[in-house]
């Protein structure tokens, strides 16, 4: 299981498909104040639907907060600014992963502060950067693939049967 957290996420509808992210795969989702919405928005809970009975949702007053906390976990840092790829570091069960805002990202000094756990996806050298929800998603299963999926359902076919 990995956490997940959302430094001031601005946007209700990535927060709201995060949610669902995280409810299909066990992971905890921490928001750091201030959100740039309710938490009763509309745009927020349809988009996702029915999955917030089946998500840990941890809404805290800053991200020192969590860290302080959890002082033994790893900590990976999204950001365009990094050197390192996602893919090249190794994600233990209980880490956490740090997004930031849509509009701006994380800070400049915690980035800076924890340079050697900050993480990227790649992509076009003239694009900003991706949608925040897809950048959740994309390292979640990441990190997931490298536990093995624990827990999560490792079969498919189409009369919905579990196969041997």
């Amino acid at each position: 299981m990995i956490n997940i957290i959302l430094v001031e996420p601005e946007i209700p509808q990535n927060a709201g498909n995060i949610v669902r992210t995280c409810a299909a795969t066990g992971c905890n989702l921490y928001m750091v104040r201030p959100l740039g919405f309710e938490l009763d928005d509309k745009h927020y809970k349809r988009a996702g639907l029915d999955y917030f009975p089946l998500s840990k949702i941890i809404v805290v007053d800053s991200f020192e907060e969590i860290y302080s906390k959890n002082k033994n976990a790893i900590f990976y840092f999204a950001s365009t600014k990094s050197h390192k790829t996602y893919a090249e570091v190794d994600y233990p069960d209980g880490c956490f992963v740090v997004f930031g805002k849509e509009s701006y990202g994380l800070r400049e000094d915690l980035l800076k502060e924890h340079y050697d756990n900050c993480i990227r996806i790649p992509m076009n050298s003239e694009a900003r950067s991706l949608n925040l929800s897809n950048s959740v998603a994309i390292i979640t299963y990441e990190a997931l693939r490298q536990q093995g999926f624990n827990n999560l359902q490792n079969y498919g076919n189409l009369t919905g049967r579990k196969e041997n």
